[in-house]
């Protein structure tokens, strides 16, 4: 509260049933014990009352001195009264359009599940750090999972940033909060023997171009799923990743752009890989033929036999049951990208190469995912530093006329000398 705030309240006290400490000037606001024991602070705003319940003066006291400041710093009585559950459903409302429609989905889902039942009717303008931190703890503990709380933390500090731009809010709370910290995901990666054997299992079958695809670039699954025909280019082999299928449980498979700028990227294909989508391209015309009028034309490189986008769920399950038919370590399709990037990173290719190929923003992400997986290069390292620092004896001797003779210890000392 500023200085001439001060100077315009004055504050008496009285005791009993009705104590009341009262604030007056340019707003009126004031503090009394009610019957039952707690008390009530209570503040004017244009010609209507905001009043707050606290079991102490104290509590009442803080209350009036963080209304009063936000009243200097423009607050109005409509957006008092905002609940967080009123906010977050009009914030939901204007960025539906910027929002991708599974992040926007998503936030609805969280705020309708996990956030209107423990504090929707909370004022934003009351809200409290401890409070969301109450509600982090309290779903970690009943076991809902820590990928999604530290969701709801990403979504309450979006939101709680547009209300200070607004003026509904005066700081946001959810800074001074501490959210789960996202748990390191191990990586089951194929050594290139597993590779060469999962391919092998593979060939012939409705996987074997998608596998190969997905080892030979890195490419992640709804990238996958999402590549046209028209994103291929025969003849320079290069492939394009454009899009990516976006398949919620509860809708229509669509398709959207990559996450990130850096996920629209060209890619180069070897000899090996062109081949194989050739011999897949003509398996498709195959089903196609047979499918005849059930076929629905999407222009997808993997589809199912009826041209429809393949649902994750159904690859993962095909994949999984080709790994246990095959007797390997039965892993998450994402795996596959970890294995990608150990092959190309274990062979040498600069990480810079590997970095734009598996679309990271910059190569000190690449790193720091995949950095632990390179042992042999460290130990290369190792070796070609030694080298470089062997010390080498290095000897120069004066030359010295035809007609001059020295001793050997002199000739020595020289030696010393250098």
């Amino acid at each position: 509260m500023g200085q001439g705030m001060q100077s315009c309240l004055s504050l008496t006290l009285r005791e009993g049933n009705k104590e009341m400490a009262r604030i007056r000037g340019k707003k009126d606001g004031s503090i009394h014990r009610r019957e039952n024991g707690t008390w009530r602070a209570q503040v004017s705003l244009e010609g209507r009352r905001l009043s707050y319940t606290a079991k102490t003066r104290r509590e009442c006291q803080e209350w009036l001195k963080k209304v009063i400041g936000q009243i200097d710093d423009g607050l109005t009585y409509a957006s008092s009264t905002v609940t967080l559950d009123e906010f977050l459903q009009s914030w939901l409302e204007s960025t539906k359009a910027s929002n991708r429609q599974t992040t926007w989905t998503q936030y609805a889902q969280l705020t309708r599940t996990y956030v209107r039942p423990h504090l929707g009717k909370a004022r934003l303008k009351d809200l409290r750090p401890d409070q969301l931190q109450s509600l982090y703890n309290r779903l970690l503990a009943a076991g809902v999972g820590t990928y999604t709380v530290i969701k709801i933390h990403t979504m309450l500090h979006s939101a709680l940033e547009q209300a200070v731009k607004m003026g509904i809010a005066n700081r946001n709370v959810s800074g001074g909060t501490i959210p789960p910290k996202r748990p390191t995901k191990e990586m089951n990666i194929l050594d290139e023997s597993q590779v060469s054997q999962l391919l092998v299992a593979a060939h012939g079958t409705r996987l074997e171009a998608l596998l190969h695809l997905a080892l030979s670039t890195g490419m992640r699954q709804m990238e996958i799923l999402g590549l046209k025909w028209s994103d291929l280019d025969w003849v320079f082999q290069t492939l394009k990743v454009e899009r990516q299928l976006v398949r919620p449980d509860w809708g229509i498979a669509h398709f959207a752009q990559p996450k990130t700028k850096y996920g629209r990227r060209t890619l180069a294909l070897g000899d090996r890989t062109i081949a194989v989508l050739r011999n897949h391209n003509e398996f498709q015309n195959e089903e196609r033929k047979h499918a005849g009028e059930k076929w629905s034309e999407n222009g997808l490189i993997f589809t199912t036999k009826f041209g429809t986008p393949i649902h994750p769920r159904n690859l993962l399950r095909d994949f999984k049951l080709l790994l246990r038919k095959t007797g390997l370590p039965v892993i998450r399709f994402h795996d596959l990208r970890h294995t990608a990037a150990s092959l190309m990173l274990n062979h040498g290719i600069p990480v810079i190469v590997v970095s734009r190929r598996l679309g990271h923003a910059k190569p000190s992400i690449t790193l720091d995912v995949y950095g632990h997986l390179l042992p042999s290069m460290q130990a290369e390292a190792a070796q070609k530093i030694d080298e470089l620092i062997t010390p080498v004896e290095f000897f120069q001797l004066h030359r010295t006329a035809p007609n001059c003779t020295r001793s050997a210890p002199e000739l020595h000392q020289d030696v010393v000398d250098l």
